[in-house]
């Protein structure tokens, strides 16, 4: 007999209550796999399998209906669960809420009751909840956790717990003989309470005790009204500063000045139009004017028109200041306002503009809104230099330099640019175009380099042809005479003409590398890029009354005989029957996609597929 059945069975299958068998001397465990005769065997006496009596009874009649009995019951939850539990769900989600209780204070005349906040948390992975209050210092009183976490019941000594549904704003709730008043939220709380379609209402206001209004009003003194005055006077008695009243407006306005553009004609003899810039500082309301200078304007570089002084609109001239007992009124915001007349010291000047932050500030503070006026533009002064021709050193940059500058600098080159485009090479067979009909037989190879923007072409000759091979042209750069631009590799497409110096080029076909070059570029090589080939043929089905009937017009017109794959002449001659302008580039595209024999044949079924027909 072991050891682990003399005892009870009450006692719970968990470590430490189960011990092991001191009288148990075979601890060997059962072989089940073993090599019998160079064969590899399997005990089965220690196996148990299932089996189903259904099945065997329908296997012993001889007409089993099928081989699996019965339908496998779909599992209720996978590793994945469909729905989640709450401790997954609602992992680390805790609703916050603020709230107070109050209690009562025996022997004290201030007060009577106290009110203390506190905040509850309640934990939505399990039901569980915690009471805490902030603690405040020197308040007298222990503070901190009021309730531990836990489940709380609604009613002692029964399983009813409260749950989140329970929680509303401006109610009371009892935890534990205790009542408190759920007056506010957090944001999170309340966005979880309008996702489950129980919206909160509006928070409230905590109240006021009499010990926090007595504290309050504790080190409040109301000065006389008359005191004020007498501190100023004793203070300049003593010779103490006079109180700056505008204090306030120089901190809450410093740095923030209102800028105008006035104009002022002087109707003089020898007077013209000038312009000025009238900056107001909304710190003292002061102004200052300041002359706009242009070059070659003959006059002196005065900066100032009128030093930073509060304007008056009617100045009045005394000989010595503080001789005349009359107020002057001086200019404010709501004066300064576009197309009005300034009166500065007798110079009638016109507000015609002002910047950004002044239309900002009068539209926010005054409702105004600036418009400035429409002056008559004056007629500017052109001054023609005629650039020099081209010397015929280096490239025309060179040449430019030595007219910009007294020490010519080498003009700057691209050099990102040339590291990063250095390596591509694009290759393209070309033909001369030319009035002799035998050179228009001759065969050139064109190497466009994308790190500098260089071109060279070679000449390439057959066997007993009499023209001799090689290089025709150095590398250089060339203008197109066109544009009067530089070449630039959106220049070369397939069917284009190029032009160099004299010679005329028409570019025919193009090695492996260009061809994949272009492709992997459609933003610059645009006529490269299948989509904006089908796109422009799928654009002349507008000419047709549907879509079907343009499909068989193309097959008919391209496969006239029917063969099921078509030629790169069929192919431009089709197109060009059907009035489909397509460049030599399109063309070629469209023939390298839908080639997919390798032959350099078109297959029509790829091409009724490619624009948009149905396989059949």
């Amino acid at each position: 007999m072991s050891l682990n059945a003399q005892f009870p069975k009450q006692v719970p299958f968990l470590p430490g209550h189960v011990f092991s068998d001191p009288y148990k001397e075979n601890h060997h465990k059962t072989q089940q796999f073993s090599n019998i005769n160079g064969t590899v065997q399997e005990k089965t006496n220690f196996i148990h399998e299932e089996f189903d009596p259904n099945l065997l009874d329908s296997m012993k009649m001889g007409t089993p209906p099928n081989l699996t009995y019965g339908s496998r019951q779909p599992p209720e939850n996978d590793y994945i669960p469909r729905i989640q539990p709450p401790w997954l769900k609602y992992d680390r989600a805790v609703l916050r809420f603020y709230s107070y209780f109050q209690e009562s204070v025996v022997e004290n005349p201030n007060e009577n009751y106290r009110i203390r906040q506190v905040i509850i948390y309640y934990y939505l992975s399990d039901g569980t909840i915690h009471v805490t209050e902030p603690r405040v210092q020197n308040s007298g009183i222990p503070q901190g956790l009021f309730i531990k976490r836990q489940k709380i019941p609604k009613k002692l000594g029964k399983q009813d717990f409260y749950t989140w549904e329970d929680l509303q704003l401006c109610s009371n709730i009892n935890f534990y003989d205790r009542v408190y008043r759920i007056c506010d939220c957090d944001t999170y709380t309340r966005e979880f309470y309008e996702y489950m379609g129980k919206p909160l209402q509006l928070p409230e206001q905590l109240p006021r005790d009499n010990f926090q209004a007595q504290k309050e009003t504790k080190d409040l003194k109301i000065n006389p009204p008359d005191t004020k005055e007498y501190k100023e006077y004793f203070e300049v008695k003593l010779g103490g500063g006079h109180p700056n009243g505008g204090l306030n407006k120089y901190l809450s306005n410093d740095r923030k000045v209102l800028s105008f553009d006035i104009i002022w004609d002087d109707a003089s003899i020898e007077g013209q139009l000038n312009y000025y810039t009238l900056n107001y500082y909304l710190a003292d309301e002061t102004c200052e004017v300041k002359e706009v200078r242009k070059p070659n304007s003959g006059k002196d570089p005065y900066p100032l028109m009128l030093r930073r002084q509060k304007i008056p609109k009617q100045p009045i001239l005394t000989h010595y200041p503080g001789m005349t007992l009359k107020k002057e009124e001086f200019y404010g915001p709501l004066d300064l306002i576009c197309g009005n007349q300034v009166k500065i010291y007798g110079r009638d000047c016109f507000i015609y503009g002002c910047d950004d932050f002044t239309k900002e500030y009068y539209l926010k503070v005054l409702g105004i809104q600036q418009k400035p006026a429409t002056l008559k533009q004056e007629r500017g002064k052109k001054f023609y230099q005629p650039v020099p021709p081209y010397n015929g050193y280096g490239y025309e940059e060179d040449s430019l330099g030595s007219v910009y500058s007294l020490q010519p600098k080498p003009p700057k080159k691209d050099v990102r640019k040339n590291f990063t485009q250095d390596q591509f090479i694009l290759r393209f067979e070309s033909r001369l175009i030319s009035e002799v009909r035998e050179e228009n037989q001759r065969r050139f190879i064109i190497s466009f380099y994308c790190g500098d923007d260089t071109i060279q072409v070679y000449l390439t000759s057959e066997r007993n042809s009499g023209i001799w091979g090689g290089k025709f042209q150095e590398r250089s750069r060339q203008k197109n005479p066109l544009t009067n631009d530089y070449y630039t590799e959106k220049d070369f497409q397939l069917g284009a003409i190029v032009q160099f110096n004299v010679y005329k080029f028409q570019l025919m076909r193009a090695d492996e590398f260009t061809i994949n070059y272009m492709k992997q570029k459609p933003d610059v090589f645009k006529e490269a890029d299948i989509k904006q080939i089908i796109a422009k043929l799928r654009m002349f089905a507008d000419n047709y009354p549907n879509f079907d009937s343009f499909l068989l017009d193309i097959m008919k017109k391209l496969d006239k005989q029917l063969k099921g794959q078509i030629e790169f002449e069929e192919l431009a001659a089709g197109l060009q029957e059907l009035g489909f302008n397509l460049t030599l580039q399109e063309q070629y595209y469209l023939m390298r996609e839908f080639d997919i024999s390798g032959e350099w044949k078109l297959n029509m079924q790829a091409l009724w597929e490619g624009i948009g027909g149905k396989r059949s």
